[in-house]
């Protein structure tokens, strides 16, 4: 993979051999569209980015296929239904039969999960200990990328709150940790919160997804919530002195992973802040 650290001012034209890398959502946003094709542009790549929705995911994939769509981003519902139409997975995608990430290399799909290795990133480069105990709260698709790059790193006393008792339990049973309900007077030194709680902002609500108490006796404070990316939870955690994690160091690390996937290009941490700031503004 290059390297770059001296990106080109300006992107070419639209043309023949232009790449397409495309997303596909049942609610498609802005974030990755924005994302990409901001770095194409510093970088000066023959690359543009479109995000799409489809109800045909085997005919989505096989236009991939067919039409050498480059790069291709898969978010819910199709996380787990694409991994029957692609040729491989990495073991980032085996590790949680999911997918985020396709690459078509000349017809040949290969799929990855990002958010687990942003999520493995996170923990491994803010030095997280796997010996600390830790709370989770959600059982959906990112708690099981966030809760297994936990597992891999190797943290074996975790806790996954959700009230989803059928999803609850079947995370936690897979990954060998406990599950609670509700977190209830539960505390621990790291609290990670994979739920929608917080999305609303806090200008919005004040609802947290963990208790005061919970954040008074945590050392750190990770979620995943990403837009907006201070959440309620993030504000108390910081006014309390804790370290924080957010959904936006997330967010923009999983993007950056794939970029360098599609593009063989390795944007600076400076570069990925600013072209997550762009696509989050």
């Amino acid at each position: 993979m290059t390297d770059t650290t001296s990106p080109q001012p300006t992107k070419p034209t639209l043309n023949k051999d232009t790449r397409l890398c495309i997303s596909l959502a049942a609610r498609p946003s802005n974030f990755g569209t924005r994302f990409h094709n901001y770095l194409y542009e510093q970088f000066g790549l023959d690359f543009v980015y479109k995000a799409f929705t489809t109800t045909n995911l085997p005919g989505a994939m096989a236009g991939v296929r067919a039409l050498g769509i480059r790069g291709c981003s898969v978010s819910m519902p199709f996380k787990e239904d694409v991994i029957a139409l692609v040729d491989e997975l990495d073991a980032s995608a085996t590790a949680i039969q999911s997918v985020n990430t396709i690459v078509n290399d000349d017809g040949y799909l290969r799929a990855y999960n990002t958010d687990y290795i942003a999520a493995a990133d996170l923990v491994k480069s803010n030095r997280l200990d796997p010996a600390t105990p830790f709370l989770l709260r959600g059982s959906g698709g990112m708690a099981k990328a966030v809760a297994a790059a936990l597992r891999d790193s190797g943290f074996a006393d975790g806790t996954i709150v959700a009230r989803n008792e059928r999803s609850g339990r079947a995370l936690a049973d897979e990954l060998g940790y406990r599950w609670l309900a509700e977190p209830g007077d539960a505390t621990a030194p790291l609290l990670v919160n994979v739920t929608p709680i917080g999305m609303a902002g806090a200008a919005q609500s004040s609802e947290s997804a963990f208790s005061t108490a919970a954040i008074a006796a945590s050392d750190t404070v990770f979620d995943v919530v990403a837009l907006p990316a201070e959440t309620p939870l993030i504000l108390a955690a910081r006014a309390a002195g804790k370290t924080v994690i957010t959904g936006a160091e997330v967010i923009a690390l999983q993007a950056a992973e794939q970029f360098e996937r599609y593009t063989g290009v390795r944007p600076t941490a400076e570069q990925v802040q600013a072209a997550s700031a762009f696509a989050r503004a």
